[in-house]
C-alpha cells in the first residue's frame, strides 16, 4: 500500500527546485536593488545576500561577479520600466499615457545615476545593456507616441530614442535641487510634445517664411 505522504516524482521535485531558485532571484535583485540605491553599487555583497535573506554562497552561485548582478538588476528595471506603457495606454488619454510613461521613465533614470560608472568600465557583463535599453524602450515609446500623435494630441516629428536621449541628458542634473530641476525640465518637454509645430503647405520648414519689404515703400502704394 502506497504512502499517504509519497515523495514528489522527479519532474514535480525539478519544478519545486526551479521554483525556489527563481524566488531567490527575485529576492536577491530586489535587495540589490535597494542595496545600490542607498549605499551605491560597491556595497558589501553579503548585505544584499542578507536583505535578501540567502546564503552567500547562493548569491555567488547565481551571480559570480558583482558586474553580473548589476547588469541583471538594470535588465529588471528596464523591464519594469516597459511594461507599465501597457497599463498607462490603458487606463489613460494617448497624451496623457504618453506623459505618465515620460516621468516614470525618467524616474527610472534618475535612480540610475549611481550606475553610469559601472556601466561604462568595459566589462563584459554590460556590453549587451545597450542594445537592450534601445530595444525594450524605443517600440514601447514609439507606440505611445504614435497613438498620441494619431489622435491629435502630440506632435508627430518626435524620434523615440531623441525623447530617451533627452530626458536621460535631463536626469543627470546635480545638487540639492537637480531632481526638481529634471521634474521641471520633463514637463516643459511634454508641454513641448503637446504644441504642433507649425507648418506651412508646401514647404518643409518649420514655421511661416517670413516676407520682406523694399525700404521706403508703404504699404499699399
Amino acid at each position: 500500500m502506497a504512502s499517504s505522504r509519497e515523495k514528489p516524482s522527479g519532474a514535480a521535485a525539478k519544478r519545486t527546485l526551479r521554483a525556489d531558485a527563481q524566488q531567490n532571484e527575485d529576492a536577491v535583485l530586489q535587495a540589490a536593488k535597494e542595496v545600490f540605491l542607498t549605499s551605491g553599487v560597491d556595497a558589501p555583497v553579503r548585505e544584499i545576500a542578507e536583505l535578501a535573506g540567502v546564503g552567500i554562497g547562493t548569491l555567488y552561485r547565481r551571480f559570480p561577479k558583482r558586474s553580473d548582478l548589476i547588469a541583471a538588476v538594470f535588465r529588471r528595471e528596464i523591464d519594469a520600466c516597459a511594461e507599465t506603457a501597457e497599463g498607462l495606454a490603458a487606463e489613460h488619454a494617448p497624451g496623457d499615457a504618453v506623459a505618465h510613461w515620460l516621468r516614470r521613465y525618467a524616474t527610472f533614470m534618475g535612480t540610475k545615476k549611481g550606475l553610469a560608472a559601472a556601466l561604462h568600465s568595459g566589462d563584459p557583463a554590460y556590453a549587451e545593456l545597450p542594445i537592450y535599453f534601445r530595444e525594450r524602450f524605443e517600440p514601447v515609446l514609439g507606440s505611445l507616441l504614435e497613438r498620441a500623435a494619431a489622435c491629435g494630441d502630440m506632435r508627430a516629428d518626435v524620434e523615440p530614442y531623441d525623447l530617451l536621449r533627452a530626458i536621460g541628458n535631463l536626469t543627470m542634473s546635480s545638487g540639492a535641487d537637480g531632481d526638481a530641476h529634471t521634474a521641471r525640465m520633463v514637463e516643459l518637454l511634454v508641454d513641448g510634445l503637446r504644441r504642433a509645430p507649425e507648418v506651412k503647405a508646401g514647404s518643409k520648414r518649420r514655421g511661416a517664411p517670413r516676407t520682406s519689404r523694399r525700404p521706403g515703400r508703404r504699404r499699399g502704394s
